[in-house]
């Protein structure tokens, strides 16, 4: 049964299920939903628990044993799988499958797996899982739904604060949601309940960002300048690689080139996407980003790709008194502003 993360505790007000899956990047709110998870198991009686994590050395034998042993003091039992790697292999996919058709009434099991690719989806194993468990795919929260998840935050500790203050916050803890979590109770901790002033925020709130090489495309696709300009600026502070950050940049005006010759000779844009494997949040960028920016522009952002690639390679002097990241700015500026 697939269960929404907002629909998890009026599920916990039920009766438990057997079994429990939790897939996501979002580590913060996965803790989160298995903690809930853990806490009412302990409140019905399941006092022992058994944690597994899968590593290199791992036996499988290991799951379905801690399944069949009996409690020491009859107990019932709470089992914990985590698979960081998201791919228990050959051997895991069958036992999970195995497992799943033989739950322990005495027991719960509590599955842990990082986002699944597309590809890992199609798994068989994942299929069992789906079936069989209360399934919880938690999607990770993008830039555009920050604002309105922290405004939900301060609201659950009382506060609450002008649109201005929120995307102060957003701007500092983007990509970093356990960052903002500490931040939001932070305020909690320094202020009253009520309306939290401009100046409360930006004095409290410290800049916390991480910044993600292959979220700089999202930028340009929407738009955003001020964005790139800010993502730009903390990939370089961090130390990212510039050769890394040109790659993801030229992959998707390469992308975007590709999109807007096919729209010339006439194909659905639908079909494009579907061709070159574009879906997600990304896929409903694309129609007005391809509205918004010229075959001229993209075409030009080609050849200045090159010229960046040269210029991080020593291969040709920078123009003027700027460098090479300097040039990324310009590239990626000249894509967001179409």
């Amino acid at each position: 049964m697939q269960l929404r993360l907002d629909a998890l505790d009026g599920h916990l007000n039920k009766a438990l299920s057997q079994l429990y899956v939790i897939t996501s990047d979002e580590h913060l709110l996965a803790l989160e939903a298995a903690d809930k998870i853990r806490r009412t198991a302990r409140a019905q009686g399941y006092s022992e628990r058994d944690v597994l994590t899968v590593e290199r050395s791992f036996k499988w034998g290991e799951l379905l044993a801690a399944n069949q042993a009996l409690s020491l003091f009859g107990d019932k039992k709470l089992i914990e799988l985590r698979i960081p790697t998201g791919k228990p292999g050959k051997d895991g996919g069958a036992a999970l499958q195995a497992y799943v058709k033989d739950l322990s009434p005495d027991n719960l099991t509590l599955i842990t797996l990082p986002k699944l690719d597309w590809q890992t989806q199609k798994a068989a194993w994942v299929a069992a899982l789906q079936q069989a468990a209360v399934y919880i795919d938690i999607p990770q929260i993008e830039r555009a739904q920050l604002p309105n998840w922290i405004g939900q935050r301060l609201a659950a500790q009382g506060q609450g604060a002008d649109r201005q203050s929120i995307d102060f916050i957003a701007d500092r803890v983007e990509g970093n949601l356990l960052a903002a979590h500490q931040e939001i109770q932070k305020l909690a901790l320094l202020h009253e309940p009520g309306k939290l002033t401009y100046e409360q925020v930006h004095d409290a709130v410290l800049n916390v960002a991480r910044y993600d090489v292959f979220k700089l495309s999202e930028a340009m696709l929407l738009g955003d300048p001020a964005r790139l300009v800010r993502m730009l600026e903390g990939l370089k502070g961090e130390g990212e690689a510039l050769p890394l950050v040109l790659w993801a940049v030229s992959e998707e005006i390469r992308t975007l080139l590709k999109l807007k010759a096919g729209m010339a000779q006439g194909r659905p844009l639908g079909a494009l996407l579907k061709e070159y494997r574009i879906w997600g949040p990304k896929e409903r960028m694309m129609d007005p980003a391809l509205r918004r920016i010229s075959l001229a522009t993209l075409e030009a952002a080609m050849k200045d790709a090159a010229q960046v690639d040269k210029m991080i390679k020593g291969l040709r002097a920078p123009a003027h008194s700027g460098d090479a990241w300097d040039a990324m700015l310009q590239l990626g500026l000249k894509v967001a502003r179409g």
